[in-house]
């Protein structure tokens, strides 16, 4: 994550820090905290000492939190010390990934706490940032759920312009064994469904189907296969889906669609 924390700070800093440098002695010291200003899960908190590190290190730094723990309005979440200058010209960098990646925890939350009491666990999808993949699916477990593939390089997901494009669902299942990964495979229709189930597949992806119509197809596949529902699963629904049986639910609005949470940096003298 070296990389994009870097990137991160080039894209905001540049050349400088022009309005820190005009207006702040080099020598001064501060301390600056972290402050929660609503409810959150935390998420995020380790990476500002490699953002404070990549711009010449600072005197001290207090991580209040772990990821996935919770802050209520006011707490304080983390307090640093060190020049003036590098907490300044690091600070929306550091504000930028601690809310937006507890926004994703948070949600995560949501999601996680409403189907508590189910036998069905919730994933979240590849619908990420580009470039912060790994750091929104951490804040994503944080939160309470369950990760699903990092990306196409690690599981078998077949869906339907595979299943066109390999000319139907047995071709593309039986292709998809010589890569020795976990399968998954969707359908759209109950034809598709028995094929599947008569080629062997242990995991079955539905999408877009109504709480009702998931029930139904759900008790027709029984225990030949697990079953994950997509498609529209939204924190308002999604109880709804894990009460239909299935024993997966995902939603890409874990991270495509989590707000960035109200956190801000005061900072003192010295």
């Amino acid at each position: 994550m070296t990389e994009v924390l870097r990137l991160a700070l080039q894209e905001d800093i540049g050349s400088g820090d022009v309005t820190t440098q005009a207006c702040v002695p080099a020598s001064r010291k501060a301390c600056g905290r972290f402050l929660a200003r609503e409810p959150l899960v935390v998420a995020g908190l380790e990476l500002l000492r490699e953002i404070y590190d990549l711009r010449g290190g600072v005197d001290e730094l207090s991580l209040l939190r772990r990821d996935g723990e919770c802050a209520a309005e006011g707490d304080v979440i983390a307090i640093v010390s060190g020049r003036a200058r590098t907490l300044l010209e690091s600070e929306r960098v550091a504000l930028n990934f601690l809310q937006r990646l507890s926004g994703v925890a948070t949600l995560a939350r949501r999601f996680a706490d409403a189907v508590a009491g189910s036998d069905c666990r919730v994933l979240d999808t590849r619908k990420t940032t580009p470039g912060m993949r790994a750091l929104e699916k951490k804040a994503a477990a944080a939160g309470g759920v369950t990760n699903h593939r990092m990306g196409l390089f690690d599981a078998v997901l077949i869906k339907n312009n595979h299943i066109a494009a390999a000319g139907g669902v047995r071709q593309a299942i039986e292709s998809a064994r010589s890569s020795g990964l976990p399968i998954e495979i969707e359908v759209r229709t109950k034809a598709e469904l028995a094929e599947a189930l008569a080629a062997g597949v242990g995991h079955l992806l539905l999408d877009n189907l109504t709480p009702a119509e998931a029930a139904e197809w759900v008790r027709e596949i029984g225990s030949r296969a697990q079953v994950e529902l997509s498609g529209g699963i939204t924190l308002e629904n999604v109880a709804a889906y894990a009460r239909a049986g299935a024993d997966f639910v995902s939603s890409g609005a874990i991270t495509h669609s989590a707000r960035a949470m109200d956190i801000s940096f005061r900072l003192e003298l010295l």
